[in-house]
């Protein structure tokens, strides 16, 4: 298993590369609600009020990953995808 801080990279068609890494582990408590850390809050740019949105992927049936994407920038990849499928459409 790769180290918390070790990030697994993909390359991209554009030439860049994507990484993703463990950044933090965080516990949920009883209410079901978690703490992101000040760091990755930090990080990312998210402050109070900052909506993002809750992407869950699945495989076999069950949920193995969950996401966390800002609303902006879902809506953006939404209407990258949509919008030349619309296009061709109307």
């Amino acid at each position: 298993m790769k180290g918390a801080r070790e990030a697994a990279c993909t390359p991209l068609g554009d030439g860049t590369m994507s990484c993703c890494s463990v950044e933090a582990v965080v516990n949920i408590d009883e209410r079901g609600q978690m703490v992101l850390p000040k760091e990755i809050r930090d990080k990312a740019g998210i402050k109070a009020g900052d909506k993002l949105a809750v992407v869950a992927m699945q495989q076999q049936g069950q949920v193995c990953c969950i996401s966390l994407i800002r609303v902006e920038a879902l809506t953006g990849m939404v209407k990258s995808v949509l919008g030349p499928v619309m296009k061709e459409i109307f």
